[in-house]
This record gives structure tokens, sequence and C-alpha cells, in this order.
């Protein structure tokens, strides 16, 4: 992890850099941090990373692990199941509302189309962070176009285990073009004002990361069982 410049609002970006690091799998499930090492490789004292910790631990992210320690949580596909279910009703939303403002938000159009053609730039050397924030970056260029903010609102809690989830699936190499392929077609169907057929794509594509990404955390467990 590269070292962070000591700004104001150093907690913020230690938080950050160690959630990048849990979506990512740096910090790897069940793996034991330590804050006087994490603090050195952020080049920070122990005091934003430990309240940084403290921030994760409130989100479930990271667990008390002995004295005064934190380990990365596992996932659990039950939650992770569950999670899918919700942003599958929340994305087909947004996807319809979209749709329906496409033709009169030049400025959501734009970003919509700037996030598609970046995620469509990915290849096989593109890093798992990258990606993540590329994912990101593209439904949320629809929650914008949606013009809805409560829609944002209601989802940005669970960003951080959704990045957990997306790795799990991202980190397949054939997944990556197809999600994206995905991507392509809820954003044709959003900027052609096609309202019912976004909604359809959209939570089409969220029961498919989910499905997905339930099937392949139960193999993980099973195996290592």
């Amino acid at each position: 992890m590269i070292p962070l410049d000591p700004l104001p609002n150093l907690i913020d970006q230690v938080y950050g850099r160690i959630l990048e690091a849990i979506s990512d799998r740096t910090l790897q499930p069940g793996q034991r941090i330590r804050q006087n090492e994490l603090a050195d490789k952020l080049g920070v004292s122990r005091q934003p990373v430990s309240h940084a910790l403290h921030l994760l631990h409130r989100q479930g992210l990271v667990a008390e692990s002995g004295r005064r320690g934190f380990e990365v949580t596992q996932l659990d596909p039950a939650r992770i199941r569950q999670l899918y279910e919700v942003r599958g009703a929340i994305d087909a939303l947004a996807a319809r509302l979209a749709a329906m403002r496409a033709a009169s938000d030049a400025a959501g159009r734009a970003r919509l189309e700037v996030a598609l053609a970046a995620g469509r730039r990915i290849d096989r050397k593109t890093p798992l962070a990258e990606l993540i924030v590329l994912d990101v970056d593209f439904h949320r260029a629809i929650y914008q176009l949606a013009g809805n903010p409560v829609i944002e609102e209601t989802i940005a809690p669970q960003w951080p285990h959704m990045r957990r989830s997306m790795a799990t699936v991202l980190s397949e190499l054939d997944y990556r073009d197809s999600a994206w392929a995905e991507h392509a077609d809820i954003a044709a169907h959003i900027l052609a004002g096609d309202a019912k057929a976004a909604e359809r794509a959209a939570l089409a594509h969220a029961q498919t990361a989910g499905r997905m990404t339930e099937e392949r955390l139960r193999a993980t467990d099973e195996a290592a069982a």
C-alpha cells in the first residue's frame, strides 16, 4: 500500500486505503490486522489507523481479535444473497427512472457514457481494485441519472460490502467481459429511453451477480471445510 500524505482528512484516507485492501483481497478474510505494521506501511501514526479500524468494525468489515486487535471478517453467502436481493430492486428502479430522464439530462447521459466507455477498456491485466472502482462508477452514474438522491443514499452504506462481493466474481477473467456486456445492455436501454427494458436488464444483472457470488462463496467454504 502507498504511503499517504498527512492531510486533515487523514482518518478518511486511512479508512479508504484499508477498505480498498479488504475489497481487493490485499487483506484476506480472516487475516489479522496489526495496527503498528499497517501504520508503518501507510506512513502514519497508529491513531488514524485505530480510528479507521473502529469505523470498519462498526460496518462489520473487521471483527475484534485478541487483545485490542482486529481481523478481516469472512463473507457470509446468505448475507450477500440478501444484499443482492435488495440491490436488484434498487438498481431496477434506478434504471427505470434513468431511462425516463435520459432525454432531458445531457450531463447525466454523458456521465453514463463515460463510465461505460471506461469499463469497456478493461483487459485481462486490469487490477482488481480498478475493476471494482469502474463497476461502482457505472452504477453510480445510473443512480445520478435517475434523479432521486434517496437511491444513492440508501445503497451507500452497503457499498463497502458490495465491493467485497464484487471481487469474488470480478477476479474471474471470463466474468469481466460478460459483466460489461450486461452493463452495455443496461446503458443502451437507458439511453434509448426504454424504461421497462432498462428495468429488466438491471434486475437481471443484479440477480446474476448475486447468484454467482453466493455460489463462489459457498464453494470456497466447502473447499475449506
